[in-house]
């Protein structure tokens, strides 16, 4: 039988906010009917005005705060929330992180099906703040029918003007700003995706110790494009290139497959583990260099090699933590489907005078069943999927292959732990799980998994001390 829901869309409603959601919404019941109000925190009384109604749950907008937080905290972005990019700006850091490794747990517990997990308190930063290496911003129209770059607004292509970031690099800002100023001048139209008119799209920015590389995405030719070199040039001083991006498609997809390198380099050097990498701006980096030390040094530690080991490193991206694994084990094997990440993987292997490593371009899914079938021989795999998790064949193929040790990289908790029960479910055991805080101020957690194969002769106690790896 359907009860109908305790409340209307458009009614004005006051209640008592109890937990966070895995999106950063605080979440109260009217009646045991769950309602999910953005911006607010748990215990927090607040007023709300109901905005969705399903047979399930409401969403209600916050309208004013009776009885506050004392882990509420004052934004201080000209941005936020408008602009959609961060969820949790009005929560204490420190709360963001023990809510952060409460998202890891329930999720483990209630998607993974596992009883008691060891999560480990969530890793932070010092400082977190302008932590983003790389910027990539819609272009549209602001105030005075002026071009400006933006985010779109949470659930929208709505853009949002945006000229400041506390979290991006300060040097992307100045990236975005300059283009912007370009673009004004010279009457360059920013592109409508509704009309499908105008010329530039987006503009991405990357940053390391080692410089800035910047790349404008339009819909074809890029006029005054010596102008727009020259400007960055003088507004950029560590900038090492410019990149022209052409995407003439109706997609929501980005980059286009067509690169032309305006001037400089059209690649950006930069130091992870120890390691030198070159990375294109279609290469996937982690965007928090500092706490993608703190990300590899745990998988690192999850996984203990002795040197002796075989390791499958999936989605291995450009070789970030391939290289890092093949300085501690006899010999790593990188899968990634993406060809030019590829490309960048085995070219940062030479570079890094790396011999004992091998890439393979193809799926996981399709990988590692054919080496399986072939007889490769595997003592541990490290996997860091897209947010989308493992596909069941590449889980399977691990398990059928019986390697030792899992350590298991993600960004998205519920995958993991779908992913993270399939594997249980083949005779692993999870034995810990440390959240790392990637994204500050943000809902968004990535989290390092160790699992080890239950008939394992030497099988990790599962007495695990509840302490960070780091």
């Amino acid at each position: 039988m359907n009860l109908r829901p305790p409340i209307e869309k458009n009614d004005d409603i006051e209640l008592t906010i109890t937990a966070l959601s895995s999106e950063g919404q605080g979440i109260g019941r009217i009646d045991g009917y769950a309602v999910f109000v953005p911006y607010a925190l748990a215990g927090e009384r607040v007023r709300a005005h109901v905005i969705k109604v399903t047979s399930g749950y409401a969403v209600a907008k916050l309208t004013d705060i009776l009885e506050k937080s004392a882990d509420r905290t004052e934004n201080t972005c000209p941005s936020y929330p408008k602009c959609g990019g961060c969820t949790l700006r009005h929560l204490a850091y420190p709360a963001q992180l023990e809510a952060k490794t409460a998202q890891v747990r329930d999720a483990l517990i209630r998607l993974g099906k596992f009883d008691a997990p060891a999560v480990l308190p969530c890793i932070g930063m010092d400082d977190p703040t302008h932590y983003r290496n790389k910027g990539s911003f819609p272009m549209g129209y602001g105030e005075s029918f002026k071009v400006t770059p933006g985010f779109f607004a949470q659930r929208s292509h709505r853009l949002i003007p945006v000229e400041s970031c506390e979290i991006q690099s300060p040097e992307v800002m100045a990236v975005t700003a300059v283009v912007a100023e370009w673009a004004n001048m010279y009457g360059i139209p920013p592109y409508d995706e509704y009309s499908r008119t105008g010329a530039l799209r987006h503009v991405m920015a990357r940053s390391s110790e080692e410089g800035v590389l910047a790349l404008v995405v339009t819909t074809g030719r890029l006029p005054h494009s010596n102008e727009l070199v020259e400007a960055l040039k003088r507004s950029i001083p560590r900038l090492v290139g410019v990149v022209h991006n052409i995407n003439s498609k109706d997609t929501n997809v980005i980059l286009g497959d067509k690169f032309i390198t305006l001037w400089g380099n059209d690649r950006l050097n930069t130091r992870i583990a120890g390691h030198s990498f070159s990375a294109s701006m279609a290469s996937f980096l982690q965007v928090n260099p500092i706490q993608t030390e703190k990300l590899y040094g745990c998988a690192l530690e999850f996984l203990s090699p002795n040197g002796d080991e075989r390791v499958a490193d999936v989605y291995c991206g450009v070789g970030t933590m391939t290289l890092m694994l093949a300085e501690h084990c006899a010999y790593v094997t990188g899968i990634e489907c993406v060809p030019a990440a590829i490309a960048d993987a085995k070219a940062n292997a030479a570079k890094n005078g790396i011999s004992n490593v091998e890439f393979i371009c193809d799926t996981a899914e399709s990988a590692l069943p054919t080496l399986v079938e072939e007889g490769m021989r595997l003592d541990a795999a490290v996997i860091d999927p897209p947010r989308k998790g493992c596909e069941r064949p590449a889980l399977d193929a691990l398990a059928d292959s019986g390697v030792e040790r899992i350590v298991y990289v993600s960004c998205n908790p519920a995958t993991m732990a779908r992913d993270c029960r399939v594997l249980a479910d083949r005779g692993y055991e999870l034995i810990k799980a440390q959240p790392v805080d990637m994204f500050p101020n943000t809902h968004h957690v990535e989290t390092v998994c160790l699992l080890s194969k239950l008939n394992f002769e030497h099988h990790i106690e599962a007495e695990v001390k509840m302490e960070s790896c780091i």
